[in-house]
């Protein structure tokens, strides 16, 4: 059997790992920032492209290459690139993807930051964006113009879940001349896999679930041709953004125990959703597993499980949104998500601020919204928790 035709779990485990010299079952940490050449004329070939090898870290390193072919090896894509923070690995592709005088069509709810890319550094180089709802596939329809180059989706949106159907967005997109950038950070590829969607470029906070633990902050962008990898590779050098070994090192060590921990994720995240939507202080509950999620067919044919993460308004609004946050015991007051502990957060004042209230409104990120990343704790000392902090509200 070849390490392509493995399942998904097998892949987590054994994938990006070649045969390294003495045999390890762990790639190595190759913790150098610089190569020697074999001669003169071994360094030539390997500048001009005509000899494979390493050169300089911020170029290719074997550790950081290891895990690349790994989360390539998850997503179906056909080479990954390593960034020094999700953010790194947007800015990356995006760079590369757009020139002065295009235009984005970016889903509303996206991590905060990258709309502020878009808004305010981005729009400075002549670089328009419209904002839509991509679980209305119309909005996306109506947003195309003759210069659209990229189409930019997050889904799950973060924070509100909302649910872009990836088929027919890059069908769309594709008909009108653009690329199709998906950040899949919140499902992680054992859960939907946006290339199988007809996806072009993939990206992921690997700070969240592909690392899992809380210890990294990393990025990284998928491709799915020799073509789109070079051109990437070429920005990325130059702007730097790039992981270093040892980072790299412990994303591939926390990718082992992936298909683990998002099938427990789901599990417990879907106990707490059911556990939230009945309970008499909650609003709403925006969760994908959840038949009153507006986009739960499309999640249905799109995920193989719902996930971990969950969004909730509560009756009261900020105060008492803000409440139940300073009453919780087990779970962490604290940005971030898709680590091994349950994260609450409160999206208005803290990832999602640098938006403005204009586009969160718009967004539909309410100052009351919750947004819980669900972890692998015993699910009742989660659900007991949340039940006891409500209690203050």
């Amino acid at each position: 059997m070849t390490k392509k035709e493995m399942g998904i779990s097998s892949k987590c485990v054994h994938a990006g790992i070649d045969n390294y010299e003495f045999g390890p079952v762990v790639p190595p940490i190759y913790q150098t920032s610089t190569f020697k050449f074999e001669s003169a004329e071994h360094g030539a070939k390997l500048f001009a492209g005509k000899e494979a090898g390493y050169i300089y870290t911020r170029m290719l390193n074997p550790t950081i290459e290891a895990m690349e072919n790994a989360v390539a090896a998850l997503e179906g894509g056909y080479k990954a690139l390593g960034c020094g923070s999700g953010m790194a690995a947007i800015n990356t592709a995006l760079t590369a993807l757009l020139s002065a005088g295009d235009h984005v069509v970016c889903s509303k709810a996206v991590y905060g930051p990258t709309s502020t890319l878009l808004n305010t550094v981005l729009n400075r180089f002549n670089i328009e964006t419209t904002f839509v709802n991509a679980s209305d596939i119309k909005q996306v329809q109506e947003a195309m113009k003759p210069n659209t180059k990229v189409v930019y989706i997050e889904t799950p949106g973060n924070p509100t879940l909302e649910i872009a159907d990836l088929e027919e967005v890059s069908k769309i997109a594709h008909k009108g001349g653009a690329k199709v950038v998906v950040d899949n950070t919140f499902m992680s590829p054992i859960l939907q896999r946006p290339i199988e969607l007809g996806v072009d470029v993939v990206v992921h906070s690997m700070t969240k679930f592909l690392n899992g633990h809380a210890d990294v902050v990393a990025g990284i962008i998928i491709v799915k041709d020799d073509e789109s990898y070079l051109s990437m590779r070429k920005v990325l050098n130059q702007l730097g953004g790039v992981i270093d070994p040892f980072n790299s090192f412990l994303v591939h060590r926390g990718l082992k125990t992936l298909a683990l921990r998002m099938e427990r994720h789901s599990e417990s995240a879907m106990k707490v959703a059911e556990f939230l939507e009945n309970h008499p202080k909650v609003d709403w509950v925006r969760f994908p597993g959840l038949k009153s999620h507006p986009q739960y067919e499309i999640g249905i044919k799109q995920h193989s499980a719902p996930g971990g993460m969950i969004s909730f308004e509560l009756k009261g609004g900020y105060e008492a949104g803000e409440k139940l946050m300073n009453s919780v015991e087990l779970c962490a007051l604290a940005v971030s998500l898709g680590g091994v502990e349950t994260l609450i957060q409160h999206p208005a004042s803290m990832t999602h601020a640098s938006m403005g209230k204009e586009a969160r409104e718009s967004a539909s990120i309410t100052d009351g919204l919750v947004r819980l990343s669900v972890g692998i704790e015993d699910v009742d000392d989660i659900i007991k928790d949340i039940e006891d902090a409500l209690k203050t509200v």
